[in-house]
């Protein structure tokens, strides 16, 4: 079991949106030291990321539930945040690190995400 902090609506608002600042540069620098042809764009508290073959990963704000939710070919993934990072509520693995495989999967080659 994921043990979770209770958050004020501020609080998970902003680490929330540090959360998508970060995958927004993340796209960025990826885009700058591969040839992985990431698109990604931002509307409100939704980012979608497209790879060069098509798929998406899409990264989106649950404000009501404090989460951040990941789709990805694989699935659909649920994330709340630990007091250190964001974790999964099934499985407890850490954010940026299943966005990384499932962005390196879709992409056909290694890509890191980090906060």
């Amino acid at each position: 079991m994921v043990k979770l902090i209770v958050m004020t609506d501020p609080e998970y608002m902003d680490r929330a949106e540090a959360a998508l600042a970060a995958i927004e540069q993340c796209c960025d620098r990826l885009n700058e030291t591969t040839d992985a042809d990431i698109d990604n764009q931002r509307v409100g508290g939704m980012i979608t990321i497209v790879f060069g073959n098509g798929s998406q990963i899409i990264v989106n704000l649950q404000k009501p539930l404090h989460e951040i939710w990941l789709a990805a070919r694989s699935g659909g993934y649920h994330y709340r945040h630990d007091g250190h990072a964001w974790v999964d509520t099934k499985t407890g693995e850490e954010f940026f690190a299943n966005l990384s495989r499932e962005a390196s999967l879709q992409a056909s080659q290694a890509l890191n995400f980090s906060a």
